[in-house]
């Protein structure tokens, strides 16, 4: 039996609080990067310690996740979070289908999705294996793809999401290959639509932008934080996969191409 429980968020839309004055203090934590890497590594440390115990479930995972976003708006991040009613507008299971664009998405999205669906991720081998974050991982029953044989990965994906699909633990995929500030249509492959057809449950599209939090040199995920840009995540409408899914593919990537098109716009952070 899943067990859902109410979120972090009371409504649709959520915007980070701006803070008008900041302390001396303040002003030195977000323009430092080790207090940023400290205090990441340090909830990392002891999510590992609770998923090596078997004592790190659904709950521990998106209380984890949103400790994570409340210290990213503590050094400087500002979040824009919408259309996130859509997120319990299908029942039951659902894909979650994705752009890549930095290490923020795996962290964030479980505090928003965790508390009304069931949740696990489509993940690269690397990610399991990963001496910081392979327990954690690990711990969350995801999908293990290789990204070095794409017919092994598309039997792991489409057999392996369909059982947890069909057991209503919903998805998150990121159809690119690997994260890229750059959304680029031609890399985005049906494997989501794919899966979804064959399980019979609808798509979420997310767009997302969070270059805010960039890749590392010697370790991808503590990577230098942009304070001049904002951090925008936006749900999209569930689609239902007809016929042989690739308009839906389509709109996916019109979805996203047109979310950040529209974030371009937006003013910069101070």
């Amino acid at each position: 039996m899943i067990t859902m429980y109410k979120g972090y968020f009371e409504s649709d839309t959520y915007h980070s609080p701006r803070k008008e004055t900041l302390s001396i203090f303040e002003k030195s934590l977000i323009d430092s990067r080790i207090y940023f890497t400290f205090k990441y590594a340090s909830i990392v440390l002891r999510t590992r310690k609770e998923a090596i115990r078997k004592v790190y479930d659904t709950k521990a995972w998106t209380d984890s996740s949103f400790e994570i976003l409340r210290f990213i708006e503590n050094a400087g991040g500002i979040f824009h979070i919408t259309g996130m009613g859509n997120i319990t507008r299908s029942p039951g299971s659902v894909l979650f289908i994705s752009n890549h664009m930095s290490t923020l998405e795996t962290m964030i999205l479980p505090s928003i999705i965790g508390p009304h669906k069931e949740l696990t991720f489509v993940v690269k081998e690397s990610l399991v294996k990963h001496p910081l974050f392979g327990d954690v991982m690990r711990s969350r029953n995801p999908i293990v793809v290789g990204r070095t044989d794409p017919r092994k990965d598309l039997e792991a994906v489409m057999e392996g999401g369909t059982e947890l699909l069909k057991k209503g633990i919903s998805i998150v995929i990121f159809p690119q290959s690997t994260r890229s500030v750059e959304f680029k249509p031609e890399e985005f492959n049906s494997l989501g639509v794919k899966l979804a057809k064959k399980a019979h449950v609808d798509v979420i599209p997310i767009a997302l932008k969070t270059d805010f939090w960039g890749n590392g040199k010697l370790i991808k995920e503590l990577g230098p934080l942009d304070h001049r840009k904002q951090i925008y995540i936006k749900f999209g409408e569930p689609l239902k996969i007809t016929g042989n899914g690739k308009e839906e593919n389509q709109r996916i990537i019109d979805f996203i191409k047109s979310s950040l098109e529209e974030w371009k716009s937006e003013p910069v952070s101070n």
